[in-house]
């Protein structure tokens, strides 16, 4: 019978008291309603203000089409090199509306050239040209928008348009959820988010297309992601940087002005930077734990991560760090690498703990005549 398991790992690392005082946030920050701040290698919360009140996303929806074209192009049913048709009720309804590509019957673009569009210079044409070309409809590719986002445990989010045009509120997400479709898109497809993520600028045959973000080419390590405008939404930004291995993402969402916006996220990324220090913990995919195995050809696996892990410790003072590992045990074979099946928490001091996913470090069938035979002996005498 499984029950949930507990482990502590390691129960103090470093000394110092066990209160740690968390740095004063940037006073950039102010006047934005939604504010987020995350480390992935600690899964540490910096910063947050209604992290998981939903908000209208503008054009940082596009994230979610890009990563679903990611999703089909690694599975290899979406090639880079594909051409589109764009139908004339599309060009009709789309050329030029808000920011565009100015696709027109005659054009004939790729993914690559889509997907470019839609991440550098939020083409609003691009991702209906792309949900229609590939999924038949714009509905059909929002159900996969929705499908994507509901496997990725983004349970406050939905999309009805890829683009994040005006929909009447249909179309909402928190900054948590977002986190995690960034997360998501740097880890699982990091070559594609390096070639469409932190381009200031791409052409489009005679078009010159000029990315709003405001971290790239400014904050070092800065690699994107996407901003996003409505009158409705106000201006909102999707922002992730990486240095010495250190990757955050923010989102901040509602800022009354571009200015406020971008000023707000070159404070709270250099602000995260500084005024926290990475201690490192693992390396990407060293055994974090060795899990218990029922009915399998062994009688152990090693629980790993898919990045390297750190603890978020504030600069200022030595505050302790705690690990524990949390699975539902003993894990049944077979197990195939790479299944998430647990969570490592880090806790640094007294403050929020951070939450990192485990997988399978390695395949595991199920076990043979001669393997249960074997596992007997050893349990009666272990």
């Amino acid at each position: 019978m499984k029950s949930f398991l507990k482990f502590i790992l390691i129960c103090m690392l470093g000394a110092g008291s066990a209160s740690a005082v968390t740095p004063a946030p940037p006073p950039e920050l102010a006047p934005i309603p939604v504010s987020l701040l995350v480390d992935l290698g600690s899964g540490q919360v910096l910063v947050e203000r209604r992290p998981d009140v939903p908000f209208l996303p503008a054009s940082v929806t596009k994230v979610m089409t890009a990563f679903v074209a990611f999703e089909e192009i690694d599975a290899g049913r979406l090639p880079l090199d594909r051409r589109f048709t764009v139908k004339p009720e599309t060009s009709r309804e789309w050329f030029a509306k808000g920011t565009s590509m100015y696709l027109t019957p005659k054009d004939s673009p790729t993914t690559k050239e889509l997907l470019h569009g839609i991440m550098t210079a939020s083409a609003n044409d691009a991702s209906i040209v792309l949900a229609e070309g590939y999924a038949g409809s714009v509905a059909n590719w929002t159900a996969k928008m929705n499908e994507a986002a509901r496997s990725l445990g983004m349970t406050r989010s939905r999309y009805s348009t890829p683009n994040g045009w005006m929909d009447e509120g249909h179309t909402y997400v928190t900054a948590s959820d977002l986190v995690k479709l960034a997360d998501a898109m740097i880890t699982r497809h990091g070559a594609l988010y390096r070639e469409f993520s932190g381009r200031k600028r791409y052409f489009w045959r005679d078009v010159s297309m000029r990315s709003h973000d405001p971290t790239v080419g400014v904050v070092p390590g800065a690699d994107g992601i996407k901003t996003g405008y409505t009158r409705e939404a106000g201006y909102n930004f999707l922002g992730s940087a990486q240095r010495e291995g250190r990757r955050l993402v923010m989102v901040l969402a509602g800022s009354p002005t571009p200015k406020i916006r971008d000023a707000a996220a070159r404070s709270l990324l250099e602000w995260g930077f500084s005024q926290w220090r990475a201690r490192h913990l693992f390396d990407k995919g060293q055994p974090v734990i060795e899990a218990k195995v029922q009915g399998g050809d062994v009688r152990t696996v090693p629980l790993v991560a898919d990045r390297e892990l750190h603890a978020s410790v504030p600069v200022a003072g030595n505050q302790p760090v705690s690990l524990s590992v949390r699975y539902s045990g003993p894990l049944v074979a077979p197990l195939r690498k790479g299944e998430q099946v647990g969570e490592l928490e880090i806790r640094v001091g007294d403050l929020a703990p951070g939450k990192v996913p485990l997988y399978v470090g390695r395949d595991v069938e199920e076990a043979g005549p001669l393997d249960r035979l074997l596992n007997g002996i050893i349990n009666i005498f272990s």
